[in-house]
């Protein structure tokens, strides 16, 4: 019994995953399993907690990343784990639930957390409901017990040097019915925001658009990134869609987030409430985002955004 089995496409949310099931194994008293996509960071995963290391042949140059699900499905059925924990990216998502379609199993697909019953051996698994206005409570009672996971849901699993582990290589061979033809980059015009150490976000409260330029200042000052709420960038095209945060956009934990003119819809919010610290700048002091800030200042962004830049200059010698 392989016990726990996470698979993400990524190292970071690997790690991320591993995280996730290491106290899930203890409690279980299985063992952690990870795949990876070749052999590049098998031992890195040891070394965060996976106790075996299973190396998924490379793809094809025209296979898209679904081409495992069959791979994965007959490991899964031959492992018989307990858990399977995917990570919840654009592909991932797709990968999960065709997953669970071909083990005839339930998922829990956005799943935020859970908790472990350890008589019955079941995960009291939860996700977003009614667009984050609650908390729905999921048990999966067939096995395995499947959820997808989004990144930076959890931090990546700690580093233990001289760790050891078992890195096993899986024959199967990729296979999708679906050929790519060719694919074409989406130009970016920001970095990733989720990356971000600190993020400052324009909202509705900015006039017009060349006042964003304040958010810009602002960002560079603290050397951060400019984000925003759905509206600057799906109606007023403001800004790139990729930077819109949100429970339909982008979900950032930042070290700092700054909502500049950003009124706090309970949408907008589930997409920050994983920052470290957030600062709200907003003339209404009634406005939601002072529910969820730590610390806020009632005022007009116009008058308070050049005098914080200023200050913020003189203390950090800019």
């Amino acid at each position: 019994m392989a016990g726990i089995l996470v698979f993400a496409e990524t190292r970071e949310h690997t790690l991320e995953l591993l995280n996730a099931g290491m106290n899930l194994a203890r409690d279980l008293g299985t063992r952690l399993v990870s795949f990876a996509l070749g052999n590049e960071f098998a031992q890195e995963y040891i070394r965060h907690g996976a106790g075996e290391v299973l190396v998924l042949q490379p793809l094809a140059k025209d296979q898209p990343l679904e081409s495992y699900v069959p791979v994965l499905a007959q490991v899964v059925r031959e492992e018989d784990p307990d858990v399977l924990l995917v990570g919840a990216t654009q592909r991932g998502k797709e990968i999960a639930a065709r997953l669970a379609s071909q083990l005839n199993t339930g998922l829990c697909s956005g799943c935020i957390g859970f908790e472990l019953d350890k008589e019955k051996k079941l995960l009291r698994m939860e996700r977003l409901f009614f667009g984050g206005l609650a908390i729905q409570k999921v048990i999966c009672t067939t096995r395995p017990q499947m959820a997808s996971i989004s990144p930076r849901v959890f931090d990546p699993a700690p580093l233990v040097e001289g760790r050891e582990g078992k890195v096993r290589e899986v024959s199967a061979v990729p296979f999708s019915a679906v050929t790519v033809i060719s694919r074409t980059a989406r130009a970016r015009e920001t970095v990733d925001i989720t990356e971000a150490k600190i993020i400052v976000s324009v909202g509705r409260g900015f006039e017009k658009k060349e006042d964003v330029k304040l958010a810009r200042d602002l960002a560079d000052v603290l050397g951060g990134e400019v984000g925003c709420s759905r509206p600057i960038a799906e109606e007023l095209r403001w800004l790139p869609e990729d930077v819109y945060m949100g429970i339909s956009g982008k979900k950032v934990k930042p070290d700092l987030y700054i909502g500049v003119g950003v009124s706090g819809q309970i949408q907008h919010v589930t997409g920050i409430r994983d920052s470290k610290v957030i600062f709200a700048i907003n003339r209404d002091e009634n406005a939601p985002i002072f529910e969820a800030a730590d610390y806020g200042i009632v005022g007009d962004l116009y008058q308070v955004v050049p005098i914080l830049i200023e200050e913020l200059k003189k203390a950090l010698n800019k």
